[in-house]
């Protein structure tokens, strides 16, 4: 009996004990479903998440001033290094010749009152100088409204967008404050844009935040130095390193830093979120796999038991195999085989429910990717072929050693 006849004779014997073979397959099912669904959710969100995340400085890195901390841990007085000047940012600007969007933005306060009529907000405000590049390489959307101009930005027009729970706050449930007056610090600024509601991201509450050209923001100062914030977006991933390298090299001349000091200025790549993401999805792909695990486990003892009981009904079975001439391998193969054949179906249909539970669960959650997840599903079928080989094994070498005289005398 050759490799294809025992195949044959698996699905035969699947189809011969129907009820068992299925309800065996079904656990196996479960345990696929799990182990894919949990996985295709996970790369659902993944997916999603950074989508929102490509807009909001994976691709991007930073340059600031440096924090001057007096002495370093040992004990050598660090140099005192200026801080960014808007004149520096402007230059950089300027001067930068890699395709990028760049913004600049520095916050002014974030403990400030802001008024609309009788109307007026809890002195927690976040007033933050920007300009017109900011809103686009945060990812923020505009509701209502317009974002900066190029001409207000240059000449420091008294305009302002706002966040979305500021603009409830001032104005009433369906706010439309486009066109409005708003004041701060004693200054009056017409309203041009409202922001979607965004959500708190981490030190960034854009809801409850005022944004004003960056000039407006330096003259409102008084003299006091803004913390500067240059945001240098990249649209190709693989040329961040690259735009990095050119953007340090220009600020070093800019700052005129000298060839034997390190930078006097900070440049950050922006990836904390991806990081981060990255650490969280990777925990509970490690959870799915311990639930799709321990299922699964609990299917391979269950097949077993199956087989064995198997060998037990099919001893006379295997005694007239074995006085036609089968051998010891060709009975193991044949056992083993229909144990892979009960694993590889209740892995198909295991692999099919996961991905639509999985894709279910994303859409419950409010992401709209659909996502068939090939990896998982080849590991997936991987795991059934497996549990089937190592379920098998045991009853079909049981199975081999049955002494065919014995066999045939088996009732």
């Amino acid at each position: 009996m050759n490799l294809v006849e025992n195949i044959k004779e698996g699905l035969r014997s699947v189809k011969a004990n129907m009820l068992r073979s299925v309800l065996t397959a079904l656990i196996v099912a479960i345990g696929i479903t799990s182990l894919v669904g949990i996985l295709t959710a996970i790369d659902g969100i993944e997916y999603s998440v950074s989508e929102s995340l490509s807009s909001l400085g994976v691709n991007t890195f930073d340059i600031y001033s440096k924090w001057n901390r007096g002495t370093s841990q040992a004990g050598v007085v660090e140099k005192v290094r200026p801080r960014l000047t808007l004149s520096e940012t402007l230059k950089f600007i300027e001067q930068y010749n890699v395709p990028a969007t760049i913004s600049l933005s520095a916050r002014l306060t974030n403990l400030a009152e802001v008024k609309h009529g009788s109307k007026k907000t809890n002195p927690n405000v976040d007033i933050r100088g920007a300009n017109e590049e900011y809103v686009p390489i945060k990812g923020l959307n505009i509701q209502e409204g317009r974002n900066f101009s190029r001409f207000e930005i240059q000449y420091g027009s008294k305009v302002a967008i706002i966040g979305y729970k500021l603009a409830v706050e001032l104005y009433g449930e369906n706010p439309n404050p486009v066109n409005t007056e708003i004041s701060f610090k004693g200054t009056q600024f017409k309203v041009i844009g409202m922001l979607k509601e965004k959500g708190d991201i981490s030190e960034n509450n854009f809801d409850n935040m005022v944004i004003i050209p960056i000039l407006v923001a330096n003259q409102m100062a008084q003299g006091q130095p803004l913390r500067y914030i240059l945001t240098v977006g990249i649209q190709d991933m693989n040329q961040v390193d690259f735009a990095m390298g050119e953007a340090t090299g220009l600020m070093r001349k800019i700052r005129q830093d000298r060839v034997d000091e390190t930078n006097s200025f900070e440049i950050e790549k922006s990836e904390t979120l991806a990081q981060e993401l990255e650490s969280i999805t990777s925990g509970l792909r490690w959870g799915g796999f311990g639930v799709g695990f321990i299922t699964l486990l609990g299917a391979s003892i269950a097949l077993m038991n199956i087989m064995l009981v198997s060998v037990t009904e099919r001893t006379r079975e295997v005694g007239v195999r074995k006085a036609l001439g089968a051998t010891p391998l060709r009975i193991r193969q044949q056992f083993v085989i229909e144990a892979i054949v009960v694993c590889v179906l209740g892995g198909i249909g295991g692999v099919i429910l996961g991905i639509l539970i999985g894709n279910l669960i994303s859409k419950a959650i409010g992401i709209d990717a659909f996502v068939v997840p090939w990896m998982w599903m080849l590991v997936g079928m991987m795991i059934c072929i497996f549990v089937g080989l190592i379920s098998g094994y045991y009853p079909a070498h049981k199975a081999s050693k049955l002494d065919p005289i014995e066999s045939l005398r088996f009732e």
